[in-house]
């Protein structure tokens, strides 16, 4: 065969490859907003949008989704590329979900203090999983690895924000405005994220000034994460020790976090994360991971400040991934309790902001 034929083959396996991946968005229904039962009184209504419903179970698929679909109309992934990304876990399930529907190797490079839930929902989508024992080298050893001949760091962290369409064709803010519009308050507010590549802040704050909205947008930012300090001091140069909270939160600044679309970043205490993810289980059904936890503390905190100023609206946030994957860390007390969080504590914070509604 001549090298025309080759390209040929090459172009044709994208073409298919590009219909697989984009077949599997159009065969899902979107993501389902909950309502958080609040006091009618209070004229406020908050809103979760329930991303652990997507096939991987995560938020991260929209992410992944995007990944590929750029990879492959950028010429980066072609048949039998090796694919490699740095992820504490969800990512790197969604990412080894569509690397199994493409027939491609995927690597995930993951500190070692990942959840073995997750590591194993990674093999079991058919990813190779490479420990890693520092977190914050995880970078360095997935680029590296993703530098060989036939390899390809996806990079999720660098490429976030740059592989989503910000500008509406369904992306989260998109779908979004669209699931609030029949609501009795259809803008927000609020919309409450939190930021691991700073992907998801991105697109919605671009999109809410592009669509000339109202709405601003609050990053729930776990402590030891080093984005509300950059925020704060407009410095990309800050690092610090990362999150316990898996999915969110940094050592260091993101090239996909963009502060200029940010209204306000708040710090939210490890022990409320992980009490806040628990009270959600309690008033919907619904068992989400910490990052979950994190988005409602500030959620919450947000619709007592608009009780506090007599403000009617409304608040959206997002349930982030499936909790039934830190059934062993996050919903075991014996593992709560070793890292020091009292939970009791920050329920007596997080209770009066969410009362049981008959």
């Amino acid at each position: 065969m001549d090298g025309r034929g080759v390209a040929g083959d090459a172009r044709a396996w994208v073409h298919e490859a590009v219909r697989l991946v984009q077949a599997d968005g159009n065969r899902s229904a979107d993501t389902h907003l909950r309502v958080f039962p609040l006091p009618p009184a209070w004229g406020v209504d908050l809103y979760l949008k329930d991303e652990s419903t997507h096939p991987t179970g995560s938020l991260k698929h929209r992410l992944a989704r995007s990944l590929f679909l750029f990879g492959l109309a950028n010429g980066d992934i072609g048949p039998g590329t090796t694919l490699v990304e740095a992820s504490s876990g969800s990512t790197a399930v969604s990412e080894a979900y569509f690397a199994r529907m493409l027939g491609l190797p995927f690597t995930a490079v993951v500190p070692r203090s990942t959840a073995p839930a997750k590591l194993g929902l990674i093999r079991r989508q058919g990813g190779r999983v490479h420990l890693v024992d520092d977190p914050g080298a995880v970078y360095a050893v997935a680029e590296e690895l993703g530098a060989r001949p036939g390899h390809h760091y996806l990079d999720q962290f660098g490429q976030a924000s740059t592989v989503t369409d910000w500008r509406g064709n369904n992306n989260i803010a998109c779908s979004i405005f669209e699931q609030m519009a029949l609501e009795r308050h259809p803008e927000p507010a609020w919309i409450v994220v939190g930021a691991g590549t700073g992907g998801t802040s991105a697109t919605i704050g671009r999109y809410c000034r592009y669509q000339r909205h109202a709405t601003r947008l609050a990053v729930a930012d776990p402590e030891g994460s080093v984005f509300a300090r950059a925020w704060r001091t407009g410095s990309r140069d800050v690092t610090g020790p990362g999150s316990r909270i898996e999915g969110i939160g940094r050592p260091r600044v993101e090239p996909s976090f963009v502060p200029g679309v940010v209204d306000e970043v708040v710090t939210v205490p490890d022990e409320e994360s992980v009490a806040a993810a628990r009270l959600l289980h309690e008033r919907l059904g619904v068992r989400a991971g910490a990052s979950t936890g994190t988005n409602l503390v500030v959620a919450l905190d947000l619709v007592d400040r608009m009780c506090r100023e007599g403000r009617a609206g409304s608040v959206v946030t997002l349930i982030c991934d499936d909790g039934d994957r830190y059934l062993d860390t996050y919903y075991d007390d014996a593992w709560v309790a070793a890292r020091g969080w009292d939970l009791a504590r920050a329920r007596a914070r997080l209770d009066p902001l969410a009362p049981p509604v008959a």
